[in-house]
């Protein structure tokens, strides 16, 4: 692909969560409804548009720990929100920062994980787990090595602990498990078509209507020494 060509031409490390959720859609992974800003203008006009609540992050291909850096805000409500959160964002420019991202806000309790990445002896694997900020601590995740079929990933949704969280859960419906499967397999063509690609992790993946829907993604790029 060209963005992720250009990308390691450049001598960076990773894509930016714009960039790296660009790359998710073209082989159609849902993602969040997103634009990459430039001013508290642009901000509020595109709040408007997705409708509030939304969420504003600092983005750049460096920024690749927003949660850590407290370069996210979220559940922001009206114009005058969306405004001060754009001014404390840009304060002082976080080295890298590219934009600001104003994204739709995704609400729901299950979040999940789904990623990718390129072992030396199997090559590229295809990673499914529970998410959110437990995910490391937790470690409940199945692994299948690329490429897949949707057996394969229906299978994976099996295999974690944590399976139930596919069912109905506080209130929300079961996740429409032929979607999730399909993004699995999207994945697995992914690292397939893709040997500059070293990581994808995407965390959380949150479901709407039980249907799945990226909010944050990471696409590490591979040195181009190599």
């Amino acid at each position: 692909m060209k963005i992720i060509e250009e990308a390691v031409a450049k001598g960076q490390k990773s894509l930016s969560e714009f960039a790296s959720k660009q790359v998710l859609a073209d082989y159609g992974i849902p993602v969040c409804r997103e634009a990459l800003v430039q001013s508290e203008e642009e901000a509020v006009e595109k709040a408007r548009a997705f409708g509030f609540p939304v969420v504003l992050k600092a983005c750049g291909e460096k920024l690749t720990h927003k949660t850590e850096g407290n370069l996210i805000r979220l559940w922001l409500r009206g114009p005058e929100e969306v405004q001060e959160a754009y001014r404390d964002l840009t304060k002082g420019a976080p080295e890298g920062l590219e934009g600001i991202l104003v994204q739709e806000m995704v609400s729901g309790n299950r979040e999940l994980v789904i990623g990718l990445i390129r072992d030396a002896q199997f090559g590229p694997c295809v990673m499914f787990g529970f998410g959110g900020v437990f995910t490391e601590v937790l470690n409940d995740v199945s692994f299948r090595v690329a490429p897949l079929e949707e057996w394969d990933a229906m299978e994976m949704m099996e295999e974690i602990r944590a399976k139930k969280i596919l069912d109905d859960f506080r209130g929300e419906p079961a996740v429409d498990r032929r979607l999730l499967a399909e993004s699995l397999v999207a994945l697995g063509k992914i690292g397939m078509d893709n040997p500059l690609i070293e990581e994808i992790d995407v965390n959380p993946l949150k479901f709407r209507d039980g249907k799945p829907v990226a909010v944050d993604a990471l696409v590490v790029l591979a040195d181009k020494a190599n």
